[in-house]
């Protein structure tokens, strides 16, 4: 059995070490500027990653993350348990009961935010393959991945943005969470399927029978495994030290879920998404154990992914201004327009219809996840990876001021 050797060792914990403490200091910067940590986090990755420091001090970084191959596979190791763990947890913030009390308008918003960027982003991308650098042997698939990850809407920052300026508990401000928390379960369940049909990924089960059984997993997760979960949950609180028996038997149903999807075909991501969703719909599983979950992994794995990202490519050598641009216009303008008009056909107002579609515009976590995951199945090359997360920087950074912009705006009768 080969293992890390003991300058591999220390080389992986340097790694960690840094990465944590600069993921720290930026995140900390952004948040005195009134931005999401995960803004801070990903311009930490981008000056510890070949784009600053690899340019700056090419000996220095290449014995840092470059050198040592076993030390790398370590450290890829942390960053896929970091993307299931991030995916558990923005399961467990959608709460069904909020997506059910809005009913029809959250799916009209939802479905409506969705269609204009998958329809607008697989034209782009189908089109333009070679120039917006999406797989022409994957095509069909590689071009709605494109159109998928514009359409995705970032629900732990919107909710952040919400809280910050008062909306998080008014109509407009359940329905943007509500339609969040849609496209966040329809958006995953389209992602897997589609990477599942990928010429880039791995072998499965075959089509059919892993969509059949991620139906299936995904049905029973939200009906009978939610039910099991209410079962087990004031036992595990009542007979287990808390929060140490919880925490423990959480990560250990995420892994398990996570493992169960990897196998049939889907990827892992995805089986950690629903068993979130089941486990935070939980009436057993109360605020305080939800945050010790949050804390624990958004102040430890979650700023490991997102330094990672700024390793992976080089975000000055692979920078493409023209396909950066149709990444950033295409998706904030399908994105905006969609949700705009599925929030008029509810019946909103216009400011109120300008309010949802910017909120349900905001990116940041979820779409970089996907669009990394993506590029790793070669389905997307790096320049229109970088034209995604800028496009998911600049919509978190722009989201509040002009949702606060749109709440206080002073509308004509004839607008309304």
């Amino acid at each position: 059995m080969e293992t890390l050797n003991h300058k591999e060792v220390i080389n992986l914990l340097l790694q960690l070490a840094s990465m944590l403490i600069m993921a720290r200091v930026f995140s900390e910067i952004a948040r005195k500027l009134k931005q999401p940590a995960v803004v801070g986090e990903i311009l930490a990755g981008i000056i510890l990653g070949p784009t600053i420091l690899g340019m700056l001090m090419p000996d220095f970084y290449s014995s840092l993350f470059s050198s040592h191959t076993m030390t790398n596979i370590a450290l890829d190791g942390f960053v896929q348990i970091a993307v299931v763990l991030l995916l558990f947890i923005a399961g467990i913030e959608v709460e069904l009961q909020v997506v059910w009390s809005q009913g029809k308008n959250a799916l009209k918003i939802a479905l409506t935010s969705m269609a204009l960027p998958i329809i607008a982003g697989f034209v782009v991308a189908y089109a333009f393959p070679e120039f917006l650098g999406v797989n022409i042997n994957d095509r069909i698939v590689a071009s709605t991945f494109f159109g998928l990850a514009i359409s995705i809407t970032a629900l732990a920052v919107v909710a952040r943005v919400l809280m910050d300026l008062n909306l998080f508990k008014t109509k407009t401000g359940l329905l943007i969470i509500a339609g969040a928390m849609v496209v966040d379960v329809v958006g995953w369940i389209v992602f897997s399927v589609i990477l599942s049909l990928s010429e880039s990924g791995k072998e499965g089960l075959g089509v059919w029978p892993t969509i059949g059984l991620t139906l299936f997993f995904t049905v029973f997760m939200l009906t009978g495994g939610k039910g099991l979960i209410n079962r087990v949950l004031p036992w595990t609180n009542k007979n287990l030290a808390w929060p140490g028996g919880l925490l423990s038997l959480s990560l250990a149903i995420c892994f398990l879920a996570a493992s169960f999807t990897e196998f049939i075909g889907i990827h892992a991501i995805f089986g950690a998404f629903i068993i979130g969703v089941a486990l935070g719909d939980s009436e057993h599983l109360t605020e305080k154990a939800k945050e010790i979950l949050h804390q624990f992994i958004n102040n430890i794995f979650a700023p490991i992914f997102f330094v990672s990202i700024g390793l992976k490519v080089n975000f000055i050598e692979a920078f493409d201004l023209g396909v950066v641009g149709v990444v950033v216009i295409v998706g904030l303008l399908t994105k905006y327009f969609g949700a705009y008009l599925g929030a008029r056909f509810a019946g909103l107002k216009r400011n109120k219809s300008m309010v949802v579609g910017f909120g349900l515009s905001t990116r940041g976590s979820m779409d970089i996840i996907l669009g990394l995951i993506a590029l790793e199945y070669g389905l997307v090359s790096e320049s229109l990876f970088i034209g995604l997360v800028i496009l998911a920087l600049l919509s978190s950074i722009l989201s509040g001021p002009l949702m606060g912009w749109a709440e206080n705006l002073k509308l004509s009768s004839s607008s309304k």
